[in-house]
């Protein structure tokens, strides 16, 4: 119950604040001739970093020339593969729900809904947790690369000595930040249900109440439950078989001869 509830919810989180984010810095140039300086140059960027691509004009301190700027790493892999994961699994946990629900007949029948569904837990464990670590360093990237103090270096008057350059405010990463904690929580969710659903497969049942008996088997089991003869029934002379398992009355005829009352007689 705990994963139809939470893990659709976990997916979301981590995918909105993922491919919804939209980071902005702003950076200042002061020349030394001040009518040339600019001393607030936003640079906006946002999903899936791909921070080559990104640009922004900056003064170059020679008169009213201003020059093209572009941000350096492209990060999309690690972001792009991370959402896709949360989209992924948002999908499959609707589509587990509703089987759940209305479909539990179905689910259960030869054992093949609870297989398939284990095999799935386990594959998105495993990506959740690949993902969730590439994404916290992918993450860890773009904030060296989008630090002011590190974009000022890549315009050409900033190394100018008599220029002044500097950061105005650098981004808020509570948004990503959350993203990779929403990635690790979702890692927890699906691995801790691997054992629920491992328990629907019956794989954790002993032996004995899995397979059933084979017909050899409850053949040798019969024969050994028959009452076994007692070696008394029986009397070396012949005599007479109790069904008690005791010895009977001797019998009127011996092996040799006709009946025993004649042979007196004679």
């Amino acid at each position: 119950m705990c994963m139809v509830i939470f893990a659709p919810l976990f997916a979301i989180f981590a995918f909105a604040t993922c491919g919804g984010y939209t980071g902005q810095l702003r950076v200042s140039v002061d020349c030394v001739n001040k009518t040339d300086s600019n001393l607030s140059i936003s640079i906006n960027f946002a999903y899936p970093f791909r921070l080559h691509q990104v640009s922004f004009e900056a003064p170059v301190c020679e008169g009213r020339r201003n020059e093209r700027v572009f941000l350096t790493g492209d990060f999309s892999s690690s972001a792009e593969f991370f959402v896709t994961i949360a989209v992924f699994a948002f999908l499959y946990s609707l589509l587990a729900t509703v089987v759940y629900i209305f479909f539990q007949d179905k689910y259960r029948e030869n054992n093949r809904g609870p297989l398939i569904d284990f095999i799935v837990t386990v594959v998105f464990s495993f990506v959740w947790l690949v993902g969730s670590s590439a994404w916290a360093k992918g993450l860890s990237d773009v904030k060296v690369a989008t630090d002011p103090d590190e974009v000022v270096l890549l315009m050409s008057a900033c190394k100018a000595p008599a220029n002044k350059c500097g950061s105005v405010y650098g981004p808020i990463w509570s948004g990503l930040n959350t993203s990779v904690v929403f990635g690790y929580l979702n890692f927890v969710l699906w691995a801790g249900n691997i054992w629920f659903v491992f328990k629907e497969t019956g794989w954790h049942k002993p032996g004995t109440q899995r397979y059933p008996a084979s017909a050899s088997e409850k053949q040798t089991t019969n024969f050994n439950q028959q009452p076994s003869f007692n070696q008394g029934s029986f009397d070396q002379s012949g005599g007479a078989y109790s069904p008690h398992g005791g010895l009977g009355q001797p019998s009127d005829y011996r092996q040799g001869g006709g009946p025993t009352s004649f042979s007196n007689q004679m």
